[in-house]
């Protein structure tokens, strides 16, 4: 017992001596940018020794966050939902579940850069976004990123498949054993008896270099029932340390930490999807908002349709009372009642429809929450078509489309990944030869063996050398005085005579750089046409919209004209109802062309990659999921209802 006991404490002497042996787990380098972010994975409740443990406790998830902001509820007054264009944004900003999907996407690029620090595969991280609300859509990118075979960015296999993590191993071991003897030559007796007690540590480590290194510490206690041995009980250890570097395949910094690089630019790529997802749902919100405005006037001018085709119906119904009108105007002016009450209910419903779709977009529980469910909304913004149209040359919204459309900066991501993951494939290619070292100390010490012959009071072991005679302090002495040194040095080379496999793998990683390199390209023209198209779509919008308020001002003269020339009785009710459905249609379609030109603007704006900055959107609020802005002031005739 006493033998195992001071085994056991100068092991921990050992433990204590290897820290500065052993690395040091690594730390995330998390950018400013992503520290206050929302959620994160943190430990389970510290305790005193929690810093020893901290590495064995499971990273815990908090749950889901599904209430809404204090904003939503702030804009709601007498069953109504006050919202601005820049209240919508904020809204969505805070509560928009597709934006809460994506602020996970930072601890998992924290986590896959912990695991590649580690020395371990990556995972990888999806590039995927939402493509919105259900009845809109502004288009979602689902793609992964990063090294090829690994599901997404840092996706691929392992630089080291040991790890960069010190492993510590032990093995501690009692045997009894008796094995029976054919001669006792070498033994003295026909039935050999051995306790043996067992304890070996080493601390193995390997490098981004590619080399590894090992430190073991083996000790062997034995006591045996024969007589020939010069000790017994006798000790034996020795201390080691064992070193290997690649010399050719496998060697450096480049290849062994690609994975470490391409875990970093994940977070990088986070910043960046996330952004797009940020894009992805504005767009649909502040189309979704429009789409919603040009509905309530598309109702008003269905209102004044039925309004006048009542008046008429209740003039001719006065004049054919008195005599002055055939019957059959009072049906015809009824039928156009019944078709403008139709036309209106059919605004309505797209109203409805509108409302619905946006506040299940506003909400992280949808139409669950009764309150925001039974709300109609009304937007208090109006589409305003500015007089003269700002001119910008072609050649700026295109620079500024390159610099900022977040698919574009991905793709180049992509393509630095692939440039890293290549200097691995490319070491593949390389012979094998690793230079290996070891350097090791030996040590023995034990009691001198007192079993007598048998038949005999003597012992036949005498002469012990006085060096060897001791207890467990001698062993130690020995090996820290390095009294018994042995040293390995070589090399070994292996060297593939063909080499196809290797050749194969390269060929392969070069071609997929190429074609990412042609990829990038295809976008970046794919960008001018989204330009161009985005630009040429403005102009006929405008364009369109002139010519329909042109044809509506007509209109509104040619009734005001007509129903003055029935009031003398130059005209007829069918004429008046035919110029009061012209100007119903043209109403309409100056509707229409007020959505289509905000809509061309906001095509624009996301084709520019200039959407966050023309909505006063900050990106960090946007992952905090608060917006510091207070919500818009409500109209002062609806706080006085």
């Amino acid at each position: 017992m006493k033998q195992v006991q001071s085994i056991l404490a100068h092991f921990c002497v050992f433990l204590t001596a290897t820290q500065s042996f052993a690395q040091q787990p690594p730390k995330i380098e998390v950018p400013e940018t992503t520290k206050s972010q929302t959620p994160q994975i943190d430990s389970s409740r510290p305790h005193w020794y929690s810093n020893a443990t901290r590495p064995y406790e499971p990273k815990v998830v908090p749950p889901v966050n599904v209430s809404n902001s204090v904003r939503l509820s702030s804009l709601l007054r007498g069953g109504k939902l006050y919202l601005s264009l820049q209240d919508a944004v904020a809204l969505a900003l805070e509560n928009n579940i597709d934006i809460e999907v994506e602020r996970y996407l930072f601890p998992l690029a924290e986590a896959d850069l912990l695991r590649a620090q580690a020395g371990n595969s990556t995972q990888g991280i999806s590039t995927s976004t939402s493509a919105g609300p259900t009845g809109l859509s502004a288009g979602g990118v689902q793609s992964f990123i990063g090294l090829g075979g690994g599901g997404g960015i840092g996706g691929g296999p392992s630089p080291n498949p040991n790890g960069f993590d010190p492993t510590i191993n032990s093995t501690i071991q009692w045997g009894h054993i008796t094995l029976p003897q054919q001669n006792t030559v070498t033994t003295g007796t026909t039935s050999l008896v051995s306790t043996n007690k067992l304890a070996n540590f080493n601390v193995q480590e390997n490098f981004v270099t590619g080399g590894s290194a090992t430190l073991s510490y083996n000790n062997t206690f034995s006591e045996q029932n024969s007589y020939l041995n010069l000790f017994n009980p006798v000790t034996t250890a020795f201390l080691d340390l064992s070193v290997s570097q690649p010399l050719l395949q496998g060697f450096g910094l480049a290849v062994n930490n690609r994975t470490i690089r391409v875990a970093k630019n994940n977070l990088r790529a986070a910043d960046i999807v996330f952004k797009q997802q940020v894009t992805v749902t504005v767009q649909t919100i502040v189309q979704a908002y429009w789409l919603l405005v040009s509905a309530n006037e598309d109702v008003e001018v269905k209102r004044k349709a039925l309004a006048l085709a009542q008046k008429l119906y209740s003039d001719n119904k006065k004049q054919v009372e008195v005599g002055t009108l055939a019957p059959i105007e009072i049906v015809r002016a009824e039928a156009e009642v019944a078709a403008d009450e139709q036309a209106l209910v059919s605004s309505q419903t797209v109203v409805l429809q509108q409302e619905t779709i946006l506040k299940n977009a506003l909400s992280r529980n949808g139409l669950a929450n009764a309150a925001v469910a039974a709300a109609s909304i009304v937007p208090t913004d109006r589409i305003k078509v500015p007089a003269v149209e700002k001119v910008e040359p072609i050649q700026d919204l295109v620079a500024s489309a390159l610099d900022n459309r977040p698919e574009l900066q991905q793709s180049r991501l992509q393509l630095e990944n692939e440039k890293i993951a290549l200097t691995g494939t490319r070491s593949q290619m390389l012979p094998t030869l690793s230079a290996f070292a070891d350097l090791r100390n030996s040590g023995l010490s034990g009691s001198r063996n007192t079993l007598p012959v048998p038949g005999a009071t003597t012992p036949f072991a005498s002469n012990q050398n006085p060096y060897f005679v001791g207890g467990y302090d001698n062993v130690l002495g020995q090996l820290f005085g390095r009294n018994f040194p042995n040293y390995t040095v070589g090399v070994q080379l292996s060297i593939p005579l063909r080499n196809r496999n290797a050749q194969a793998n390269y060929a392969t990683a070069s071609v997929n750089l190429r074609q990412n390199e042609l990829s990038v390209q295809r976008l970046i023209n794919q960008i001018h046409v989204d330009v161009q198209n985005a630009t040429i779509a403005v102009n006929q919008a405008r364009a369109q919209y002139a010519a329909a308020v042109k044809s509506r001002i007509l209109q509104e003269q040619t009734l005001d004209a007509e129903q003055k020339k029935y009031a003398v009785g130059a005209s007829t009710p069918f004429l008046v109802i035919q110029a009061q459905r012209d100007l119903a249609t043209a109403g309409g379609t100056e509707v229409v062309a007020e959505a289509v030109y905000i809509q061309a603007r906001l095509q624009l704006d996301v084709a520019t990659g200039r959407a966050l900055d023309v909505y006063n959107i900050e990106i960090d609020e946007a992952k905090k999921g608060r917006v510091s802005k207070s919500p818009s002031a409500l109209p002062v005739v609806e706080n006085n209802k």
